[in-house]
């Protein structure tokens, strides 16, 4: 069986590190695996661009200028929806074409149009597409956060400029697109958790559809693994635990730093001598301004042995975010021996089993995030039993013989 996983990109985002990490896996266990991108950012062989820069930026481009003409010309949430209207013809693609199975992962922004995907499946290809946000179940939004239009049919969108006045307005039109597409197309859908694939089916789209659950593919090995680098090479303290909370933009307001802030301040209320660190992007650094505990912010992190070596010095893994599919620096972290600590109110559920192996605090009490940061640094905890856990959850090998069973199916 020949399988291609198509996604926008190989290394940009998270969708894109982990639909490569699944590309691998499916290869380990013998699968004939090819991985379809508009942006090839890395080397590997098994990856193929799927169409020049210049023609990518077409249909990128035009589902933009339609969106921007939709949304009342407002920028700030332009890349907060997609309309999957306009797309390069990847059916056509000698890939695609030779493929049985074809695995979408995070398809939008010009990459895919609905019918591309349309004559794939009228074409008798095995379609799966795995969902890493709530994009396949809106009208056109990747995360409804407050909004609850898609219990029903979208409608009055604050990301339209119709928003308020007409039901009938842009996140509907597209809503009616994909109930039409998905009436006509066999597709199975995954979820890559339990939080994720429930919103799924309480959906108007989706209420119905086959989903299954299958978390992302983690190198839980590479990160058990002995440290590559030293705390010295780091340039971290030898002498203070470190909690570690990593981002591509901390300063995203779905990462909630301001949160992330106050619950580290509670360490130093009760005393606990840690080290915060801090890496990936930050366009507001004065927000560390507040932090009363010694810090490192890093930057963004390009070497993998890096974060790999980090987690393993680190005690703790911190995530305040709003919400999280499948937050990775969690795996990430447990699977290197820290002690993953999170808001318990997302895809943070199917990692953390609350004081077992992390602490899930109450959805939006910044003290009891800090205060499972005070039981994570001052308790001691078992690291392999940390790592056995999320090994047997979200090992490569089992991630990728769950997808070959669903492929098969």
């Amino acid at each position: 069986m020949k399988i291609v996983i198509v996604n926008h990109s190989d290394v940009r985002g998270g969708a894109s590190v982990v639909s490569h990490r699944l590309m691998k896996a499916l290869q380990a266990e013998g699968a004939d695996v090819k991985m379809l991108v508009c942006h090839k950012g890395g080397t590997d062989p098994g990856v193929v661009t799927a169409a020049p820069h210049w023609r990518c930026r077409i249909p990128f481009l035009a589902e933009h200028l339609d969106i921007f003409a939709r949304n009342g010309h407002k920028r700030s949430t332009l890349f907060k929806v997609s309309t999957a209207r306009y797309g390069l013809p990847l059916d056509r693609h000698p890939l695609v074409m030779e493929a049985d199975a074809v695995l979408l992962n995070w398809v939008n922004q010009g990459m895919l149009s609905l019918k591309s995907i349309q004559r794939m499946s009228d074409a008798g290809k095995r379609i799966v597409w795995t969902m890493h946000d709530m994009w396949n179940f809106t009208g056109i939004c990747h995360h409804a956060e407050r909004c609850n239009g898609y219990l029903k049919e979208c409608g009055h969108c604050h990301y339209g400029s119709n928003a308020g006045k007409d039901a009938h307005d842009f996140s509907h039109a597209v809503w009616r697109e994909k109930r039409d597409f998905y009436s006509h197309s066999r597709i199975s859908f995954v979820a890559v958790s339990n939080w994720l694939a429930g919103l799924a089916r309480r959906s108007s789209l989706l209420g119905d559809a086959d989903i299954s659950v299958i978390p992302n593919a983690f190198p839980i090995e590479d990160y058990a693994a002995p440290p590559r680098y030293s705390r010295r090479d780091l340039a971290l303290p030898d002498d203070k635990p470190l909690v570690v909370m990593g981002a591509a933009r901390l300063d995203d307001p779905i990462k909630d730093l301001p949160a992330a802030i106050q619950s580290l301040n509670v360490l130093a209320e009760h005393g606990v001598n840690a080290h915060a660190v801090f890496y990936g992007n930050n366009r507001s650094p004065e927000l560390f301004e507040s932090l009363r505990l010694p810090y490192t912010w890093t930057g963004p992190i390009g070497d993998p042995e890096r974060v790999r070596s980090l987690m393993h010095h680190a005690s703790a893994v911190l995530s305040s975010s709003v919400y999280e599919t499948l937050p990775g620096t969690l795996i990430e972290g447990q699977a290197a021996g820290a002690v993953p600590v999170s808001f318990g109110n997302s895809g943070q559920t199917d990692i953390i089993d609350h004081l077992s192996t992390g602490y899930m605090a109450r959805y939006g009490d910044v003290r009891d995030l800090g205060e499972g940061l005070v039981w994570a640094l001052t308790k001691p905890h078992d690291r392999d039993f940390l790592t056995d856990t999320v090994r047997r959850r979200f090992s490569a090998r089992t991630v990728a013989g769950r997808y070959l069973e669903l492929i098969g199916s």
